[in-house]
C-alpha cells in the first residue's frame, strides 16, 4: 500500500469512528474524490485493517461502515498542525467578530483535543500551528464593520438553542427612542452589519424581520419558549436577498451581463448561491439569480464601473444607470 493510500485509510477510519451512523459510500466518494468501485475497495480495506468495523443500513437502505473498539490507534495520529492552525484562525476570526460565545466554545475544544495528545506531540503541533499562523497572518476580514455589544451574540446563541423568547429594546432608523419588543429569534446574518432574524408575534403579517444588532440597546432572555417553524432554513432565507436586506416587493429575477474584459474576473465570483452563468458568443458573461435588495446590489455594481450592465430588473437598471463610471482603475 502506498503512503498516500495509507493516509486515506486512516482518514476513513477517523470518519467511521467519529460519526454516529458511520460513513457511507457516497460520503467516501465526496471526501476522497473517487468512484463507487474505489469507495467499495476502501471499505473492504477498512474492514481488513481495523477490528470492530460494523455495517448498518438506514431506512433508505443505504449502508454505513462504523468503527467501534479501541480508539488508541486513531488518537496516535494526534491533532495535525494544519487542523490546530484552522482552529486558532477560527478563534481569532470569532474574536474579531465579537462572537465571544464561539471564542469560548472553540477554545475549549482546542484545549480538550490538545489534552488527549502526548505532551511531545502537543508541543510540536502547537509550534507548527504557530508557524502556519504567522505565514497566514494576513487571513483576516478587512473593511468596515458596524460596532455592536459583544455580550449580545452569546445571549442570542442561548436563545436559539432552546429556543427562548427574547425581549429587546430596539431603536429603529427614524425613532428617537427605542421600543421594547418581544421576539422569537431564528438566526443571525453576518455582513458589514449584523442582523438578528426574528419573528415578532405582535405583528399581524407573521413574517420574519431583521433587527440590526448595533441598534439593540438592551436584551434579555425570557423563560418562555416558542415553537420554531420546522420548515425554516436560515440558508434559504438568506438566499432571498443579495445582501442582508430583504424586501418581498423587490424579490424577483436578476440578470447582469459582464463585458468581455471583465468576464474572467466575474467568473470567479459567487454573486448568489442560486446563480446561473452563461458564456456569451462575444466573450461576455451573463449571471442570473433570484433575490431582493436592489440598493445593496447597486452598491456592489458600482465597483464594476461600466464593465457590467443590468438587464433585469428595470428599477435596478435605472438605479445604477447614471453611476457606471469609466475611470475606475481596477475591477473588484
Amino acid at each position: 500500500m502506498s503512503f498516500a493510500k495509507a493516509l486515506d485509510l486512516l482518514r476513513l477510519a477517523e470518519m467511521a469512528a467519529a460519526r454516529h451512523m458511520g460513513v457511507s459510500l457516497s460520503e467516501i466518494e465526496a471526501e476522497f474524490g473517487v468512484d463507487r468501485r474505489t469507495a467499495q475497495r476502501m471499505t473492504r480495506a477498512l474492514e481488513t485493517a481495523f477490528q470492530g468495523v460494523e455495517t448498518l443500513t438506514d431506512e433508505a437502505r443505504r449502508r454505513y461502515w462504523r468503527l467501534r473498539g479501541d480508539p488508541r490507534l486513531l488518537h496516535a495520529r494526534g491533532l495535525r498542525d494544519g487542523e490546530l492552525a484552522a482552529l486558532e484562525l477560527a478563534i481569532q476570526r470569532a474574536g474579531r467578530e465579537a462572537a465571544t460565545h464561539e471564542v469560548a466554545a472553540l477554545s475549549s475544544l482546542r484545549d480538550r483535543l490538545l489534552a488527549t495528545m502526548p505532551a511531545p506531540h502537543a508541543r510540536r503541533a502547537e509550534a507548527d500551528a504557530e508557524a502556519l499562523l504567522q505565514a497566514h497572518g494576513w487571513a483576516c476580514r478587512p473593511g468596515p464593520v458596524a460596532r455592536g455589544d459583544p455580550a449580545l451574540l452569546p445571549l442570542i446563541a442561548e436563545a436559539l438553542k432552546a429556543p427562548h423568547v427574547m425581549t429587546i429594546r430596539y431603536r429603529g432608523p427614524n425613532a428617537a427612542q427605542a421600543r421594547t419588543r418581544r421576539i422569537e429569534p431564528y438566526g443571525v446574518l453576518f455582513g458589514i452589519r449584523r442582523y438578528l432574524v426574528a419573528r415578532d408575534p405582535a405583528a399581524r403579517d407573521g413574517r420574519l424581520r431583521h433587527f440590526r444588532l448595533d441598534r439593540i440597546e438592551a436584551a434579555r432572555l425570557e423563560a418562555d419558549s416558542f415553537v420554531r417553524d420546522p420548515d425554516f432554513r436560515l440558508e434559504d432565507h438568506a438566499a432571498c436577498a443579495f445582501g442582508s436586506y430583504h424586501d418581498p416587493a423587490e424579490y424577483g429575477p436578476v440578470v447582469w451581463r459582464f463585458a468581455p474584459q471583465a468576464a474572467a474576473v466575474a467568473r470567479d465570483f459567487l454573486f448568489h448561491p442560486g446563480q446561473e452563468v452563461t458564456e456569451e458568443p462575444d466573450g461576455s458573461l451573463t449571471v442570473r439569480f433570484v433575490a431582493s435588495g436592489w440598493l445593496e446590489m447597486a452598491w456592489h455594481l458600482y465597483q464594476w464601473g461600466d464593465a457590467v450592465e443590468v438587464l433585469e430588473p428595470e428599477p435596478l437598471r435605472r438605479l445604477v444607470e447614471g453611476h457606471r463610471r469609466t475611470d475606475l482603475p481596477a475591477l473588484p
